[in-house]
């Protein structure tokens, strides 16, 4: 396992963190604790030291079990989790929303407390929102709770999870010196964080998280056309509509790429790497459910990257009009 400099924080984080909003058990598929557990541990052993959760995975049952698993282990873990907004909320908020709405006095300080008694620690390395408005960067409410949480010794550093269409409305608040780390969307399909986030992340030493790197699955290349997913499943809304038959042929040009250039490589190892590859980037997190994913994603942590004309190749193709699909819904 590689380890990265988290910004300004200077801690060490495994490039590989632990995605575990599947192991809640709530949204994506049935899930077996037995396994999560398995998992968790597996990753842990293979070199992970950053685990990142929400008070929304499964109620706070993700929550519960790594707290569960963390108190088996002897090794220093980074965890992050997130608060969410105020239940009834619009998500992801609107850009002038009035952050009293969404986190209304002692709300972040509160759930924060009830996070720790899941987890059974002390204190949480990085709070994070779990979105995010434009509004609520120069407001100071949220920031003096959190910092309030700070002092006395409960969390140690101010997270942002960025809404997925909106990556860039955080600025302000880094600008601020408010925020230490951000998470983001990025992968293949999605560049567009490292043209205006990431050059900021890297100016002002903000530790940058990765979700999503393999594009809800897609980019496992796992999909076809007769995929179904059960009720209740994240996936089966993104993928509604004309959006699975798009995303399945979107996929297969990346698989063409590959195979020109790397045919002994997965399309999920590529997909790492091509996160791994951009400088900004201190860890990705892809969900692990099992053994098996604990193994293949921690294994592209080996400090092969892709090349500079590599990756010049991979913007170009993600301008491509051909490349994109109209998103057609239900």
């Amino acid at each position: 396992m590689q380890y990265r400099t988290f910004g300004k924080l200077g801690w060490k984080i495994s490039e590989i963190g632990f995605g575990a909003w599947a192991i809640g058990g709530d949204m994506w598929g049935p899930q077996d604790d037995a396994e999560s557990r398995r998992a968790l541990h597996r990753a842990v052993d293979n070199g992970v030291n950053f685990i990142d959760t929400a008070q929304g995975y499964g109620k706070g049952h993700s929550e519960e079990l790594i707290g569960k698993v963390l108190k088996e282990r002897k090794e220093e873990i980074y965890l992050a989790t997130k608060v969410p907004p105020q239940e009834g909320t619009v998500w992801p908020p609107p850009e002038d929303q009035d952050i009293l709405t969404s986190y209304p006095p002692g709300r972040i300080i509160h759930r924060c407390e009830e996070s720790l008694r899941r987890l059974q620690r002390d204190y949480i390395d990085i709070y994070q929102f779990h979105t995010w408005s434009t509004a609520f960067n120069v407001r100071q409410e949220w920031f003096e709770e959190m910092s309030k949480l700070k002092q006395q010794g409960k969390i140690r550093a101010i997270g942002v999870s960025v809404p997925d269409t909106t990556p860039d409305n955080v600025i302000g608040a880094l600008a601020l010196g408010k925020v230490d780390s951000v998470q983001v969307i990025y992968n293949i399909f999605e560049q567009y964080p490292q043209w205006n986030l990431f050059p900021v992340c890297e100016k002002l030493g903000i530790g940058v998280i990765v979700r999503v790197p393999f594009d809800e699955g897609a980019l496992t290349g796992k999909y076809t056309l007769d995929t179904q997913f059960p009720e209740g499943d994240v996936r089966k809304y993104y993928f509604r509509g004309n959006n699975l038959p798009a995303v399945i042929r979107r996929v297969d040009q990346i698989k063409a790429f590959l195979n020109k250039k790397h045919k002994q490589q997965s399309l999920p190892e590529y997909a790492l790497r091509f996160v791994l590859s951009h400088p900004a980037v201190h860890t990705v997190i892809p969900g692990i459910r099992n053994v098996a994913q604990a193994n293949q994603n921690t294994s592209c942590s080996d400090g092969r990257l892709l090349e500079a004309e590599e990756l010049e190749e991979l913007k170009k193709f993600y301008w491509r009009k051909d490349f994109w699909h109209q998103e057609v819904t239900d």
